[in-house]
């Protein structure tokens, strides 16, 4: 029975006691090296640790039969609260935040490789494009974009630039046109037995006019077609038969051809002194300096064009081959065709050049 037992418990250092020789416990030999006591101090700090131990515990469980821990944890949880939420706390963290600490780690953390290896597998990761591809195919992409086609902001920059590829591409036709005008005029003077030009001049000659002439009897023709095309659709809606060919026909609209080409040329050589056509080429009409050369002028200078054109065109061949390039219709206006700068087309006409 007595072996059965259960072994006693020994709950602190030092027990049970070593046995002796007569296998009872007893003290153990100063001189051997068995042992971990090697004086009677060991004993003492032995007892003072049981009667500390067995305090702790104690007080352990007191606390927590009595609620006195909840009530620790609770007053504890509360001051550290309050310190976090203290305007102190808040002006601690404010100065680290706008401190340079801040700054300096992040910059650290930027500059190291691991944080740049970390976002080239982020940016290269499939996440990144099914986010991508979700973003894009999402009804408020769809949405901002059509808000930003649809600004005026970027319509007149499109428009801007449609302008200015017009206008350069114009201002390099010119430059041909330009040498064009003064082979032209040297190759008709020596023909005529004229001397050549000894001066240099920024009128305009006879094969820049020429091409902004046909540039706008092209507007002119293409505007008729439409209107054509317009009035045909709607006799035919009206039950009108106009696919007649009668000479009768013809007139009208050789009639018609003619008050439409006047009142084109009148309206752009009266306001602005240059018609689209001569707009393309950087070419105007000017008159004692003005570009504006007003209605009395542009009235004048209509009839004078249309008297040269009816004698086949002999009144235009002053503009190639007299040394101030005007023609018949010039001089009835009083008005002289310039170069202008591009870059500056409200200002005078451009510096006489060879």
């Amino acid at each position: 029975m007595d072996a059965e037992a259960d072994p006693p418990i020994y709950d602190e250092p030092g027990f049970p006691p070593e046995a002796g020789e007569d296998g009872l416990p007893g003290e153990v030999d100063p001189g051997s090296t068995g042992g971990d006591r090697s004086n009677g101090d060991s004993k003492d700090r032995s007892i003072a640790g049981r009667i500390f131990s067995t305090g702790s515990r104690g007080a352990q469980r007191f606390a927590g039969a009595s609620g006195l821990d909840e009530a620790i944890e609770a007053a504890v949880e509360e001051a550290i609260v309050r310190s976090l939420e203290s305007e102190a706390t808040e002006n601690a963290i404010a100065r680290v935040i706008n401190g340079p600490l801040i700054e300096q780690a992040v910059a650290e953390a930027m500059a190291s490789e691991s944080v740049e290896k970390a976002i080239i597998e982020a940016l290269d990761s499939q996440m990144v494009e099914r986010v991508w591809d979700h973003v894009l195919d999402g009804p408020h992409t769809q949405r901002l974009i059509e808000r930003i086609a649809e600004s005026p902001e970027v319509r007149s920059a499109i428009a801007a630039q449609g302008i200015g590829l017009i206008g350069d591409l114009g201002y390099q036709v010119s430059k041909v046109t330009r040498i064009l005008d003064f082979i032209g005029e040297r190759v008709a003077r020596r023909v005529l037995f004229r001397p050549r030009r000894a001066q240099a001049t920024s009128r305009v000659g006879f094969f820049t006019r020429a091409l902004a002439l046909g540039i706008d009897a092209v507007i002119v023709n293409f505007a008729l077609v439409l209107l054509g095309a317009a009035i045909g659709s709607i006799g035919n809606a009206l039950g009108i038969p106009t696919s007649d060919s009668s000479p009768s026909l013809f007139a009208v609209g050789a009639a018609l051809w003619f008050l439409f080409s006047s009142l084109y040329l009148y309206v752009f050589w009266s306001l602005s002194g240059q018609t689209p056509g001569m707009r393309f080429l950087d070419i105007r009409i000017e008159r004692e300096g003005r570009h504006r050369i007003g209605s009395r002028a542009a009235r004048r200078r209509l009839v004078g064009f249309w008297l040269s054109a009816a004698i086949f065109g002999l009144g235009f061949i002053g503009v190639l081959i007299r040394i101030d390039r005007r023609g018949f219709h010039d001089r009835i206006g009083d008005t002289v065709v310039y170069f202008i700068d591009p870059t500056n087309p409200d200002a005078t006409h451009e510096r006489p050049a060879l």
